[in-house]
């Protein structure tokens, strides 16, 4: 067990006794006042309040050193809190019946994430010696659109330490978070040479999410990354584009845009983007400009279900993941927003793209978990570091890259 989920236990145990102590100091403290106003009042207590109150004193100080410990531990060390349950504990904490609620809500919370680490702790060591993830080749992460790889927040999430400690060798694209395909393609490729020339490792095995898959088929099309890569994962990719971005397009105004765009490019800029292109990166999502690209790069629907055996794609292991959401309400925000939006113009999505856009390369996945939560555009690459009721996206991945591994790559 590692030291955070035994300091989440310790929280949950100290959190409980302070739960139970407190329903049953109260209990008592009822009962005995109820006792005392049925004797002759108000001699037993004159008699008894002296000790009474050091004993009450006593209790509140001890069920509040309790309380605090506890509730300070799973607060500083818990990651599915999250934001809502945290708030929640602090709105109703000084609130009597609605406090102790509140605080059940926070210690299941805490005890099932506590059972869901153990038990993949107890799965990752029973698995350690077979290292099912040290893939003969090193794999690359490739991110979406609108962020940049950073050492302050992991765009994967949780995943790659799970990848890591399941034997493999992860690199990251380190591309700008916002240009177009064809720009973020020429980047992903000089990003993979210098892998490939610095580690001898001859090729890469890419998991792409969002449009990154699209820059990684552009890439291996027409920038000359074919020879370098043993295999492409896409995920949650818009290969044909989102209807949803064809809408805002055409219904905001131009010189809006603009400012959008200006704005979004000098935020980048000062975070190291050397050429950000915002309204390039939008273009390119958008069914029409995935058209246009799939018209230069062979279309979506060419290896669909088939291994490419010509053509830039050939030798290649080509595969795709998609998945949606069942509910506006289980998406985070802006996700929750945007899900009707494009279910309205494209159907069954992720909160971003559409069911039809995702299929492409010789096998696709589709998920869609039992149950009414649903998996976002977000989740499947851990953005949120949550654990979903019946996904495990860290498994997921781990179980692509094993894959890999057994096919020889």
């Amino acid at each position: 067990m590692t030291g955070r989920i035994a300091a989440c236990r310790f929280g949950v145990i100290m959190l409980r006794i302070f739960w139970w102590t407190t329903l049953i100091a109260t209990v008592t403290l009822i009962a005995s006042l109820t006792t005392m106003l049925a004797a002759d009042w108000p001699t037993p207590w004159a008699n008894s309040w002296p000790s009474w109150t050091v004993a009450l004193a006593l209790t509140i100080i001890l069920e509040s050193i309790i309380f605090w410990i506890g509730i300070i531990t799973v607060y500083v060390t818990s990651v599915q809190l999250g934001i809502k349950i945290r708030v929640i504990g602090v709105l109703c904490g000084w609130i009597p019946i609605a406090n102790l609620i509140a605080l059940r809500l926070i210690i299941r919370t805490v005890d099932e994430e506590v059972r869901f680490e153990s038990a993949k702790e107890q799965l990752n060591r029973a698995r350690a010696a077979a290292r099912i993830c040290a893939t003969r080749y090193p794999v690359l992460l490739v991110h979406g659109v609108f962020f940049r790889d950073t050492k302050a927040l992991n765009y994967w999430g949780r995943i790659p330490a799970e990848l890591q400690r399941n034997g493999a060798v992860i690199y990251y694209g380190n591309h700008q978070s916002a240009a177009s395909v064809p720009d973020s393609a020429r980047e992903l490729t000089e990003r993979i040479l210098h892998i490939v020339q610095t580690t001898g490792c001859g090729k890469v095995n890419v998991i792409a999410h969002s449009k990154g898959g699209l820059d990684m088929r552009y890439a291996i099309a027409r920038c000359g990354a074919a020879p370098y890569v043993a295999s492409l994962t896409t995920i949650n990719t818009p290969h044909r584009g989102c209807g949803f971005a064809d809408y805002l397009l055409e219904k905001i105004p131009l010189a809006a845009q603009k400012q959008v765009e200006a704005a979004y490019n000098t935020a980048a800029s000062h975070l190291g983007d050397k050429q950000p292109d915002f309204m390039a990166a939008v273009h390119d999502l958008t069914q029409a400009g995935c058209a246009r690209l799939n018209a230069e790069i062979g279309d979506a629907n060419e290896l669909h279900g088939n291994a490419s055996t010509t053509g830039p794609f050939a030798g290649i292991i080509c595969q795709s993941v998609g998945s949606k959401l069942a509910h506006a309400t289980t998406g985070k925000f802006p996700l929750n927003f945007t899900y009707p939006l494009v279910k309205w113009f494209d159907g069954p999505n992720d909160g971003l793209v559409a069911q039809p856009s995702f299929p492409w390369g010789e096998r696709f996945t589709w998920l869609e978990p039992n149950g009414t939560r649903g998996i976002s555009h977000a989740d499947m690459i851990d953005l949120n570091r949550e654990n979903i009721p019946g996904f495990d996206v860290r498994e997921f991945y781990v179980q692509i890259v094993a894959a890999l591994k057994q096919r020889g790559l």
